[in-house]
């Protein structure tokens, strides 16, 4: 066994990896390394990254460059042109981003699933109960990005952005092992809710981006998200903004998860797994 594989296994026990991940002082190690990721000198940027690279498992063949002035650069790093084709049939639902195939399926009246045997409600997670009751008995798919993955992410199709509503919260991880430890994780979490409408068939679509520790910095195109929450808070803000399919829509600083969540008339793939990988422009689900 390498020495890679050797500390990642021991930092995958179960106990070890929810009690260095979790039981710390989470908003504190997530504004510490906020703060180092954005550092520039060598002799920080250049440790730091090596050190990412090295536990993440970080692939760079397709990223538009190697070279990263901070470890943040390597976070949100951009990717060639044409690196994630979108599935060009426009009743294709795409994959918003790079990620870990999660729970997935029917929501149940108004309950999800975070894991197998760790509901939620919907309404937990998602302020609006108008919202709530134009996404019953729809279906969701978690979508989880990894800390090593390509961090954008992208519109899943044609679309027309009408609000978000941020909801600031706590920083859990959200890798599978908190998920069946902690409930209602994903509600607990700092949380951006996308409300948007496809183009093509005028029907509701959720995008709700959720940070995680090290991370709890959401940026979104549509919105100047760090002056919004500065100068208003937490809170609902109307959007007006038309979005392409595979058009960016935002990113992460880290790894974290989108959940998506389509109304009734839209329906997901009976492909998708639970542990799949995807990329995004991926086919996920159908419009119609």
């Amino acid at each position: 066994m390498t020495m890679r594989g050797a500390i990642l296994r021991f930092f995958l026990n179960e106990d070890i990896n929810f009690l260095v991940t979790n039981r710390l002082p989470r908003r504190f190690a997530t504004r510490l390394v906020g703060r180092i990721a954005r550092i520039e000198h060598p002799l920080i940027a250049r440790p730091c990254i090596a050190l990412w690279t090295f536990f993440a498992g970080v692939d760079l063949s397709d990223a538009r460059t190697t070279r990263f002035r901070s470890l943040r650069e390597g976070f949100v790093r951009p990717l060639r042109d044409g690196a994630r084709p979108f599935d060009a049939d426009p009743e294709v639902l795409a994959s918003p981003c790079d990620a870990l195939v999660g729970a997935h399926g029917r929501i149940e009246d108004d309950l999800v699933y975070q894991i197998k045997g760790f509901p939620y409600r919907l309404g937990d997670l998602v302020p609006d109960p108008a919202l709530v009751e134009r996404f019953r008995d729809g279906s969701f798919v978690t979508l989880r990005l990894t800390a090593g993955m390509y961090h954008r992410f992208h519109a899943p199709t044609d679309l027309a952005v009408v609000g978000v509503t941020y909801l600031s919260g706590d920083c859990w991880n959200v890798n599978p092992i908190a998920l069946k430890r902690v409930e209602r994780l994903f509600c607990r979490n700092e949380r951006a809710v996308i409300e948007a409408r496809t183009l093509v068939s005028g029907l509701p679509l959720l995008i709700v981006p959720v940070a995680a520790i090290l991370v709890a910095s959401i940026r979104l195109h549509c919105l100047d998200t760090e002056r919004t929450l500065r100068e208003r808070g937490p809170g609902r803000t109307a959007c007006s903004a038309r979005v392409a399919k595979g058009e960016e829509m935002g990113w992460f600083e880290h790894g974290s998860t989108i959940i998506l969540f389509l109304p009734k008339g839209m329906r997901l793939s009976e492909m998708l797994t639970e542990g799949q990988a995807i990329r995004a422009g991926q086919a996920i689900g159908r419009l119609r």
